[in-house]
């Protein structure tokens, strides 16, 4: 078994982030950057797996989300999140590949593209289930399942469980609940709740909103049109969140991006089919320069 590490980044402003690493100081890196409302820990074996091709691989928990720093000033918009990116990336000896994921992916695009000079502090972007047009009826479910135990948490890992099912019914329920625990942070009345903060989906003074604006259609277009970075796009093929048509838009924003459909997969693909998902990112990494 691979051993990880758990260390401390440092994101826009400063701000902490915490992440795990694994595999040779001396590989080439690789860093994973999770979903909304997710954590370092959503990639299955992703992680393991790259590490033991050799990569330098690194998951990172965004601003607000596991353990990484709540921002002090409730700061959650894109310019925040591809700063932190932009950061992270610019903390390597080499400019490493960003895998992102949802949040992770549209937060990597924009770091690559407006970061001075462009295109300089990646080697390589996958973009996991998002492209700059997504699905508004997507969005609204996913913003519908953060919300829905917003105040009251959970009494329990099987209610918790149960949630998850039905929402993501791609993916089996587990059996053994105690992973989830790191997806949760227990409160002080004992009920559980999603390891973000609140303000994430709540700004101060704002209603909920999952995307809070991170999701902008033209910038993410022009950004896309600005990549000349190696570039694949991973989608699941039963997403509600990023359509066909969503994706054969994002590869005609950048010709020279690869594609792959991952059968069985909904918007969380690294978490629904692992087995696919890494065996197409490890054979696109592999085959950089």
């Amino acid at each position: 078994m691979t051993a990880t590490t758990q260390i401390e980044l440092r994101g826009k402003g400063g701000i902490r982030l915490a992440a795990d690493e694994a595999g040779p100081a001396g590989g080439r890196p690789v860093v994973l950057l999770h979903g909304g409302g997710q954590t370092r820990h959503s990639w299955g074996s992703t992680l393991e797996d790259l590490a033991e091709r050799g990569w330098h691989a690194v998951s990172v928990d965004h601003r607000g989300h596991g353990d990484s720093e709540w921002a002090p000033d409730g700061d959650y918009t894109l310019d925040a999140f591809a700063g932190d990116v932009a950061a992270v990336a610019s903390s390597f000896d080499q400019p490493p590949a960003l895998v992102g994921a949802s949040l992770g992916g549209v937060s990597s695009l924009a770091a690559i593209a407006e970061t001075p000079p462009p295109n300089s502090i990646a080697s390589a972007l996958v973009l996991v289930d998002v492209a700059p047009t997504i699905e508004a009826a997507g969005t609204a479910r996913i913003r519908q399942f953060m919300v829905s135990h917003f105040e009251d948490g959970f009494g329990s890992l099987e209610e918790v469980a149960d949630a998850i099912s039905a929402y993501n019914p791609h993916r089996p329920r587990p059996s053994d609940l105690s992973g989830l625990r790191k997806n949760l942070r227990q409160r002080d009345d004992g009920r559980w709740a999603w390891h973000w903060d609140p303000r994430f989906i709540t700004p101060p003074g704002g209603s909920p909103d999952e995307t809070r604006g991170i999701v902008q259609p033209n910038r993410l277009k022009d950004a896309a049109r600005a990549l000349t970075v190696p570039t694949l796009l991973v989608r699941g093929k039963v997403s509600d969140l990023l359509s066909e048509e969503g994706a054969r838009e994002l590869l005609e924003l950048v010709p020279h991006a690869e594609f792959a459909d991952v059968g069985g997969a909904g918007h969380m693909v690294a978490g629904d089919r692992n087995d696919l998902f890494n065996a197409a990112v490890i054979d696109f990494l592999e085959r950089l320069p």
